[in-house]
Parts: structure tokens; C-alpha cells; sequence
């Protein structure tokens, strides 16, 4: 089945609500369900018309806004792929992306075309389309009053390996790798966020991730796109943001932490602005507990619940603050690593013994059950399940990160691909699952083993920490700090004694992420601290 049925199934119980209301600078534009209905045929229409066919990629360069979310539905429907990529990252990393998988087309906003004239491969892509008038490219009507081509009617059928999505790794440690989401696989998707969303029609979400964008449209959600630069979510301008919820009752959110810790210091001093907030979601980075609690004091009214997941399974468990106790507070002191919750209803998590680094051949059901740990032991976290990503295009980087489990039954075997995520945990006796986090990043030396998520969450509860990142430099172990008030050194080296830390090293800011601001960069990192270390 095609993901644009599921996209718009609910136009016909929605009729005239909201679908997508997008305030940019104050400006507010609506577009109602049948009105996205209307918009996404004739959009295809257009693009039909121009010499799109079903198969053929697009890349597709444009802030989110409701041009965006239209064009991907006529994309979907046409049975194109839409392709996306982090321009931020840089020119080196677009042009290895297009080398990857050139596009036919490209659909980008008039600062995205400028970027075109200066990237020599962008220049190369057959033909180019823009919402507003720009020198060379292909201009598609986006107002519905000025569509003029009849609306494409249909929706292209399609298998369910047929892809839909493909996006691209960062590469900051070697070629970017291309994750390709199937039509079936964002239907599984879809069916596991709202489940975990608790996804109500009729109700309004304030939707700062794209991919939430379509499981509202799916389940009959308002999404409301936040009047604020996403691709900078940890620096957005908080003041708009709260005027968007307070007009509009938003009465659910997910987003990165760094969002909502935006939005708590600048809500400190706002009253009267969360009342109609009644779940709260952050994903999309680790979520530690004063991420949690910041999230509480912003919306009181609010579940506050953290979502792990990655681009390759969205989501794989989650847990409410309210879930955790007293005790599990304490264990994350100690060094228990960091509390996740119950894996979700529809994936297979299991407990690896830890191999990162060396592949994983084809298993024989007992033998993959022999490398499975019982609860207590760290390990590899891995996944399956319909909403887990099969694969990367041409198989780039599956040796490394995906095996295969055959199972006999009767005469048949059937095989069952599972996803290695990089990261490290275990699962307690209550099923929940606690984050170490990267095996790439553990610390191993002639004091033992040291887990990144088991110091960063305990340093992060010590007050006066706003944000710790553990690493090894030079063959010691070194604890970088962000910290709010002054004397905090003597206090974190006291409370984790337990770490046996070479160093604690007070720095003004610790390297995020450029995406969701919310992730250390280790390799920055790493590098900041060489450089100091060789003064």
C-alpha cells in the first residue's frame, strides 16, 4: 500500500479542519485536510506534467512549512522517492550524497536554488523546481487559488518494498550511508508513533520533527510548525513559540531536548502559556533526567516522556517521569547508565554480548539465542520488527550493523534481519531498558570498564552541571563539564568518585550536534581537549 492512502485517509473524516497551519514571522497560512487532499493531487499533477514517473528520486532542500509536507504527499503519491540531506553539513558531504544516489529532480526553496548555482553536482540534476520565481528552475503553484492543472485524482499503487524516503548519514566518520524507508515501512512506522504518541484526532500538536508531521496527518492531528529556525533547535527564539501555544491550545509536543530546554528558560517568567500541554515527547537525543524535569516545570499539566530511538527504528522504548522512582534516580548516581524504559509493543529488543566492530554472520535461531545476555549483563542493543530499517542502499554499511536469524519451521525457514544500533545497555529485571551508551565510546583500561551514559548521567544530576560528556584522551579519563554555578569541579569529583576520573575539565561550552543540538560531538570534542592537552 501506498503511505499516501494512510496520509489521507483521514481527509474524509476531517473535511475542513486544520491539517498543517504554518506561522512564520507572524504570518499565519492554513491548509484544512481536503484542501491537502486538492493540493497534493494537483501538485502531482504539476510535477507529471514536467516528466516526473513513478520511481525516479527527488531531492528535496526546503524549510519545513506546508509546501514542504505537500510536495513529499505528491511524491508519495506519484510513487517517487523523496530524497533529504543536511546542507549544513557542508558541500564535500551533499556532493558524496548525490554520488550516492543522483536525483532526477530537486525541489528547493529560492536560498536552497543559490546553493545550487554553487554546487556543480546540484547543477547537474535534470530539472529544478521552486515555489516562487527563480532564474532556471521550474516554478510549481503552491497557493490553491493559483492552481490551474487538474488535480491528479489517483494514487500510484505500489509494493511495500517499493521506497519512499531515503536520507542520508552524517559521514563525520568516514562515507555517508543512505537509509532507504520503504512505503511498508513508514506505514509500520506510522502505526508504532501512535501508539507511543497516543496520537488523538482532533487535538493540535506543536510538531518540530518532520516524520511526526506525518504520523499526525495519519491519525486526523492538527500540526502547528513552529514559528522558529528547527535547524537550530537549541537557539531558536522561545517567545514566539509560547505565543503559538497559547493561541492555539497545543495540547501535545515532541521534540529534542535542547527545544524544550529552550523553551524553560525562557518560560521561568511566562505564566499562563502551558495550561492546554498535556503530553510531552523528546526524542531524537538522549533524554537525561534534568532534560525530564525542565520539561515538567514548563508544562505541570504534561506527561513528560522520553522517547529513544534512531533514524533506523523510531521508536524502540520509552518511559514518563513519572515512572521513575526514587531508587532508579539513585542507581543513575551511582552509574547505572541511563533509564529508557520498556521497549515498545512492536519491536524484538535483545541484549548482545558485545562484538562491535567484528560482523555478525547469518545465525541459526540457538545460536543467536546463546550470544542473547539475560537481564543485568551489558551489551549490543539490537532490533527487529517492520518499523526496524532492513537495510542501506546497496548494502553500504550492513555488514557492520545488520545480521540475520534463520529459524526452521517445518519444511520452511524463515529468516528474521535484525539491526545493530552502536549502542551499549542492559535490561533490569523489570524488562526496562538502561542506556550506556556508544560502544564506540566505552572506556576500557587497566581500572576496568567505563560506560559514557554512566558518568554523563550522574555527573548531569550533580547541580550545577548544565551538560557532561565522558571520553578518553591520551590514555586518561576525562570528564568535560558545562557548568551554572562556580566551585562544581571539587563537588563532581567528590560525588563520582566511584568513576576513578583522571580529570574533570570546566569548559564554557561542550560541541553539539548540529541537528538536534542535543548530542555531544565527541569527535570535536575530543579534539578541543587534544589541543589543550598538548599546551
Amino acid at each position: 500500500m501506498n503511505i499516501a492512502h494512510v496520509l489521507l485517509e483521514q481527509a474524509q473524516q476531517q473535511g475542513e479542519a486544520p491539517a498543517l497551519i504554518d506561522v512564520h514571522r507572524r504570518r499565519e497560512r492554513v491548509m484544512s485536510f481536503r484542501e491537502l487532499v486538492e493540493a497534493t493531487g494537483n501538485f502531482a499533477a504539476q510535477l507529471r506534467l514536467h516528466g516526473l514517473a513513478p520511481g525516479d528520486g527527488v531531492l528535496v532542500l526546503h524549510p519545513i512549512s506546508i509546501e514542504l509536507y505537500v510536495f513529499l504527499i505528491a511524491l508519495f503519491r506519484m510513487g517517487c522517492i523523496g530524497i533529504f540531506l543536511d546542507p549544513s553539513a557542508g558541500r564535500d558531504h551533499i556532493a558524496r550524497c548525490l554520488e550516492i544516489y543522483p536525483p532526477k529532480a530537486f525541489f528547493g526553496s529560492r536560498k536552497a536554488q543559490f546553493l545550487r548555482l554553487s554546487t556543480p553536482l546540484l547543477r547537474k540534476v535534470p530539472r529544478t523546481f521552486c515555489p516562487r520565481w527563480f532564474p532556471g528552475t521550474c516554478r510549481i503553484a503552491t497557493n490553491i487559488t493559483d492552481m490551474t492543472v487538474r488535480s491528479e485524482q489517483g494514487i500510484a499503487a505500489v509494493e511495500a518494498s517499493m521506497p519512499a524516503l531515503i536520507t542520508f548519514t552524517s559521514g563525520s566518520t568516514g562515507k555517508p550511508k543512505a537509509a532507504l524507508r520503504a512505503h511498508g515501512f513508514l506505514i509500520a512506522q506510522h502505526k508504532a508513533l501512535r501508539e507511543s504518541l497516543l496520537l488523538t484526532a482532533g487535538t493540535k500538536d506543536l510538531t518540530t520533527l518532520p516524520i511526526f508531521v506525518l504520523a499526525n496527518l495519519a491519525s486526523g492531528v492538527t500540526s502547528v510548525l513552529p514559528d522558529a529556525d528547527m535547524r537550530s533547535p537549541g537557539k531558536i527564539d522561545a517567545k514566539p513559540v509560547f505565543h503559538q501555544m497559547q493561541k492555539y491550545a497545543i495540547a501535545s509536543t515532541a521534540a529534542s531536548p535542547a527545544f524544550i530546554s529552550r523553551l524553560a528558560s525562557y518560560g521561568r517568567g511566562v505564566a499562563g502559556t502551558s495550561s492546554h500541554m498535556r503530553h510531552v515527547f523528546m526524542g531524537g537525543a538522549p533524554v537525561f533526567p534534568h532534560h525530564l524535569r525542565e520539561g515538567r516545570a514548563l508544562f505541570p499539566n504534561a506527561e513528560i516522556t522520553a522517547v529513544y530511538g534512531s533514524t533506523e527504528a523510531e521508536p524502540m522504548a520509552e518511559i514518563s517521569l513519572s515512572e521513575i522512582k526514587d531508587e532508579d534516580f539513585a542507581a543513575m548516581n551511582r552509574g547505572a547508565g541511563l533509564l529508557a524504559g520498556v521497549p515498545v509493543k512492536s519491536i524484538d529488543l535483545r541484549i548482545l554480548r558485545d562484538q562491535w566492530g567484528s560482523p555478525i554472520p547469518t545465525l541459526a535461531k540457538p545460536q543467536f539465542e546463546v550470544l542473547c545476555l539475560p537481564a543485568g549483563q551489558v551489551g549490543e542493543i539490537a532490533v527487529s520488527g517492520e518499523h526496524v530499517l532492513a537495510g542501506y542502499l546497496n548494502g553500504e554499511g550492513d555488514l557492520e550493523t545488520r545480521f540475520t536469524v534463520a529459524e526452521s519451521v517445518a519444511e520452511s525457514v524463515e529468516e528474521t534481519r535484525w539491526h545493530r544500533t552502536g549502542d551499549l545497555g542492559l535490561l533490569d529485571a523489570k524488562g526496562r531498558l538502561w542506556l550506556m551508551g556508544r560502544a564506540s565510546a566505552t572506556i576500557r583500561d587497566d581500572r576496568g570498564v567505563l560506560h559514557p551514559f554512566a558518568a554523563e548521567a550522574a555527573a548531569m544530576q550533580i547541580e550545577g552541571v548544565r551538560r557532561a560528556a565522558l571520553l578518553q584522551v591520551a590514555r586518561r579519563r576525562v570528564l568535560a563539564i558545562e557548568t551554572t554555578q562556580g566551585n562544581t569541579r571539587e563537588t563532581v569529583a567528590k560525588a563520582m568518585a566511584w568513576a576513578q576520573l583522571d580529570e574533570i575539565r570546566v569548559l564554557p561550552t561542550i560541541p553539539m550536534d548540529k541537528r538536534h543540538n542535543a548530542k555531544v560531538d565527541y569527535v570535536a570534542l575530543a579534539a578541543m581537549l587534544s589541543v589543550h592537552q598538548d599546551r
